[in-house]
């Protein structure tokens, strides 16, 4: 092919490591907010090397692959035969334009030792700043980064002149409409992912992604729309289209393609015997959000059908549970798990309806199997609040005195929400309502993880502005996690 602009607009990306690989992936795209991304609907060979050195001299790996049409002239290359804990340098070239290097690495062995860095981190706005966090987090070159979701957001474009209640940043190019068929959701991806600190984050360390709701539709759950005119079968069409769109732009393995409106998002990473980490998907399964979702005094959120996983992943993690041998055992999801009770009338006691407390029974079954499988180290990343949070998790949050069997850290969003503050006004009510939660903070960042067999160290990273570029990054809080304590301490 001969290609008027550079292919490779899009940037490089890894992800999924394991003990001997990852995938890396890229999208032809030289017109990438065209339809078609300025492609001809033909297949385009690819090839591909992958190297020990950032100068792509000692090659350890290489081929061709076909960039499809069909597939939005997307490449997953799943790269095997590798060693153990360490760092690998892979690019991509076609019509005789290389792409630009990217940096993978691959899991730890069972016997290695030292500790693991990562980042968990989500939802990125588009319009409500600049993701400047990505930049800083590329700085950091972690061993991997977990995002937990809200790539995108699925909304009609908002104009600069808007008069919502918080400034529009940046405007989306070409005022695009609510996503709904394939061609929305590759655009939308498209002007996201041109963003350069975005593709910087990307080209520094591999990425284990999963979805929230924004992937698709603002609180979606199962085959329900938000929108009760929106039949299921008609929003089944519309989490094909978005399913596909995500897998195009991710990388994902093979095994992540999605089936029409299904995919299997939910999978198991071992990080040598220092982490088990499972992925959770909390939307395709999940029931619908009780009492009309939204912020509830809800007597049905405790009615024991209710799921956020359904049976089969249940099942999967439980079993998982019981068979782990790693050190630390991790549960990276969307939605927080601790229970969060809003700080308003002290004789109501609202939680909201599409986080965990939406599915009480959930959330129980979900604990007694962590006590069942007698894990010492239990810790859960999530997201979706746009804000901080860092709580232990009781095994009854109506007992003040009930023992902890683990801990959550929640990370804040990296743009959505806008410029934030680092104590909101109704910070020291909410502790009242939530003796559990140990920190809260409403500004933008990421949460920086460093494991080791001792202890977990967790630092909320926060910038004072995503209004404005090239913001620096600073620790707001930290917490240390003693490996056979479940309980947090300032660090």
């Amino acid at each position: 092919p001969k290609f008027k602009s550079d292919p490779f607009s899009l940037g490089v990306a890894s992800g999924d490591p394991t003990l001997d690989g990852f995938v890396i992936w890229t999208r032809l795209a030289p017109s990438p907010l065209e339809i078609g991304g300025g492609m001809p609907k033909v297949m385009v060979e690819v090839t591909w090397e992958v190297a020990t050195d950032d100068g792509m001299a000692r090659r350890v790996a290489g081929g061709v692959a076909t960039a499809r049409p069909d597939l939005g002239h997307s490449v997953h290359i799943e790269v095997g035969g590798l060693e153990p804990g360490r760092d690998y340098f892979y690019r991509f070239e076609a019509g005789g334009v290389r792409s630009g290097i990217g940096r993978a690495k691959t899991l730890p062995g069972s016997r290695s030792a030292g500790a693991i860095r990562f980042v968990s981190a989500g939802c990125q706005r588009y319009e409500d700043g600049f993701f400047t966090a990505w930049r800083r987090i590329a700085d950091e070159r972690p061993d991997f980064v977990v995002h937990y979701g809200d790539y995108i957001y699925e909304y009609r474009a908002v104009e600069l002149t808007s008069s919502r209640d918080r400034p529009v940043v940046r405007a989306m190019p070409g005022k695009p409409g609510k996503c709904l068929t394939l061609e929305d959701f590759r655009n939308r991806y498209a002007i996201y992912k041109l963003d350069k600190d975005l593709q910087s984050a990307h080209a520094s360390a591999p990425f284990i992604v999963s979805f929230d709701d924004h992937e698709v539709e603002n609180d979606w759950a199962g085959y329900v729309s938000e929108n009760k005119d929106v039949t299921p079968k008609a929003f089944a069409l519309r989490r094909a289209a978005a399913f596909q769109a995500w897998y195009e732009h991710m990388p994902l393995r093979h095994r992540q393609m999605p089936k029409g409106p299904d995919v299997l998002a939910y999978r198991r990473f071992a990080v040598g015997s220092l982490m088990q980490i499972d992925i959770l998907d909390t939307r395709q399964y999940r029931s619908p959000q009780p009492c009309g979702n939204g912020w509830r005094a809800c007597p049905e959120a405790k009615a024991t059908h209710r799921t956020m996983l359904g049976t089969q992943q249940e099942d999967w993690l439980h079993a998982g549970f019981a068979a782990t041998k790693a050190r630390w055992n991790v549960l990276a999801q969307q939605v927080p798990i601790a229970r969060f009770e809003r700080a308003g009338d002290d004789s109501i006691i609202e939680t909201h309806m599409d986080k965990w407390d939406g599915a009480e029974a959930a959330r129980t079954r979900l604990f007694d199997a962590v006590v069942a499988a007698r894990l010492e180290n239990f810790v859960v990343l999530a997201g979706d609040v746009h804000h901080n949070r860092a709580s232990e998790l009781k095994r009854d949050f109506g007992d003040t005195a009930s023992a902890s069997i683990g801990v959550e850290f929640v990370a804040t969003s990296i743009s959505s929400g806008g410029d934030g503050k680092s104590r909101p006004a109704n910070a020291s009510k909410l502790a009242a309502a939530n003796p559990h939660l140990q920190f809260y903070n409403a500004q933008r960042g990421y949460v920086r993880h460093t494991v080791d067999a001792a202890r977990w160290q967790a630092d909320y990273m926060v910038l004072d502005r995503v209004s404005a570029l090239h913001e620096p990054v600073k620790k707001a809080a930290g917490f240390v996690v003693e490996s056979g304590r479940p309980r947090l301490s300032k660090s």
